[in-house]
């Protein structure tokens, strides 16, 4: 009775405290979603540039002729300005474009787009408090799972992709002084078509908030049957998902695979190793169920996507997962490295180390500064085939 008493009592302090300190607003759920904040939300969009308080839908038919001012001033000539004047960007071939720059602290909430064209040649890069290299840096499909520039739905707590093409990712993304995000069409011959819309909070950034990071990486062909997830992270943090986009170029199952956590010093072998690329992303038995694949999403784990060589001019199958360690994330001090092995079947039921075209993502919050990343290759090696 007297350890239940303690332990009211404690609860009790711990939520005075809490409540006494100020609800900023970021750690918002469906437990505490009826607290009131001091946290101001803002929106990004090309509707609003800047995010002002009060400047939304200001885009005037007379500036039809600047880019990217008006770019629906034709259908909206009998209208006026209000009333979806600039709903989209254009990104001309080699150009950069900034979608959002805002000054303070806060934190990214919610990112929706609908890039078009060749999801493989627009990057999307976010950067922290004036930093000079990015603390992500991913082809825009990848991102959001969609890594061989094939729509497949997607719907998860951190990210979802709904009809016909919209991303929306909701990892949070806490910054002290600056936020940056741009979009770079790589594409030498053709323009991309943008809508997009950035919520996020202006709100006091704890202490102990780290910052979001994402890094492409691609095996093709995979020559050491080793795909590296990331490597080279250094610093205290920890790793809250994976993205794989898996092109497989033999006949049989194909992820017997371990995927491999080394961290804080660990050498030859990991401290967390898997039992194969099914079970790691929270399936069993090659997502098979009488004799087929079978996709599935849930909140922190899925096998969104299968694409089979089934039309004319379609070569091989190809595979889409992701998992999210939102519940468990992995925790490190210094550095971290994450592997997967790149494995099937042969001959006599022995194991195929492979030659597979892997595309991964991985997600992860961590102190800055971070490491420099490797430099994203061009569209020639981003590219589909």
């Amino acid at each position: 009775m007297n350890r239940i008493i303690i332990c009211l009592v404690s609860l009790f302090i711990a939520s005075s405290v809490y409540s006494q300190s100020g609800f900023n607003g970021l750690d918002v759920n469906m437990g505490n979603l009826y607290r009131l904040s001091n946290a101001e939300t803002r929106s990004i969009s090309p509707e609003n540039f800047t995010g002002e308080k009060g400047k939304g839908g200001m885009a005037r038919l007379e500036d039809k002729d600047i880019p990217n001012k008006a770019n629906a001033a034709h259908v909206a000539r009998d209208l006026g300005q209000g009333w979806k004047v600039n709903p989209f960007i254009i990104i001309k071939p080699g150009e950069t474009f900034t979608l959002a720059e805002i000054d303070g602290s806060g934190a990214i909430q919610h990112m929706w787009m609908t890039p078009t064209g060749n999801w493989k040649f627009s990057i999307i890069r976010i950067y922290w408090d004036d930093e000079k290299e990015p603390s992500v840096e991913c082809p825009v499909g990848d991102f959001f799972a969609m890594g061989w520039n094939v729509y497949a739905p997607l719907s998860s707590q951190a990210i979802c992709v709904n009809p016909g093409s919209a991303f929306n990712c909701y990892w949070q993304m806490p910054f002290r002084k600056k936020c940056k995000i741009t979009m770079e069409n790589i594409n030498d011959q053709d323009p991309m078509r943008l809508y997009y819309q950035i919520d996020y909070t202006l709100t006091v950034v704890p202490d102990d908030a780290a910052y979001f990071h994402a890094q492409y990486r691609r095996s093709n062909p995979n020559m050491s049957s080793i795909h590296t997830i990331i490597d080279g992270i250094k610093g205290e943090g920890h790793y809250v998902g994976t993205y794989i986009g898996w092109g497989v170029r033999n006949n049989r199952w194909w992820g017997e695979g371990e995927i491999k956590f080394f961290m804080d010093g660990d050498k030859e072998f990991p401290t967390i190793c898997g039992t194969g690329a099914e079970d790691y992303f929270c399936g069993s038995y090659n997502f098979d169920r009488e004799g087929q694949y079978n996709v599935f999403c849930t909140p922190y784990a899925g096998f969104h996507q299968v694409i089979r060589p089934d039309g004319a001019y379609k070569s091989q199958q190809r595979f889409g997962m992701y998992r999210w360690h939102i519940l468990d994330p992995i925790r490190f001090k210094k550095e971290l490295k994450v592997t997967i092995q790149d494995l099937g079947w042969r001959h006599g039921h022995r194991y195929l180390p492979q030659k597979s075209d892997i595309i991964s993502v991985a997600y992860w919050y961590q102190a800055e500064p971070h490491a420099k990343f490797p430099k994203l290759p061009g569209w020639e090696e981003l590219e589909v085939n």
